[in-house]
């Protein structure tokens, strides 16, 4: 049973060695551009806002690896993340001092983005992390002009690129 489980893997990585000498351009070219696009948004934004960045890195993969697929959309990743930070900081005001409590709010927030971007179509998974992330931090004007500034460009740089970006995934 073992020796199987080493053949298996043997051919996976086999495969990916393949795909590899066959896309490596291609998966070297959206890497870059996902790198400078990210280093553009860092730029403007500052490690107070770390937990926010960490879903804005989550949407530059779906941007750069699966253009199109649905969850790239540009409506889809700007509205998602505006109603992610929109839900953080509601939720950010109920009261929480304690642990338990804490955990309530968090998952709270998480729960309630994914139930109103399913109902509003807006089904982005990083607009979550958003949502998490401000209800952790709470409501700042610099977390809100990173949250909309990194939206904004992801979505422009994926309608902009879409033509040259190939789903990698």
């Amino acid at each position: 049973m073992h020796l199987g489980y080493l053949r298996k893997a043997y051919r996976y990585l086999l495969k990916r060695i393949r795909e590899l000498k066959i896309h490596w351009k291609l998966y070297l070219f959206q890497s870059f551009l996902a790198t400078l696009v990210l280093f553009i948004i860092a730029l403007t934004l500052s490690i107070e806002n770390a937990v926010v960045i960490a879903s804005i890195a989550s949407t530059a993969f779906i941007v750069f690896t699966q253009p199109s697929s649905p969850p790239a959309v540009p409506r889809r990743i700007f509205w998602g993340h505006v109603l992610g930070f929109c839900i953080g900081c509601l939720v950010n005001l109920i009261p929480h001092q304690y642990m338990l409590t804490d955990a309530l709010v968090y998952a709270l927030a998480v729960g309630l983005c994914i139930f109103l971007m399913m109902i509003m179509d807006l089904k982005h998974a990083p607009a979550a992390g958003t949502a998490l992330g401000v209800a952790i931090t709470g409501f700042s004007p610099g977390v809100f002009i990173a949250v909309v500034t990194s939206a904004l460009v992801l979505s422009m740089a994926q309608s902009r690129m879409k033509g040259f970006l190939k789903d990698l995934a």
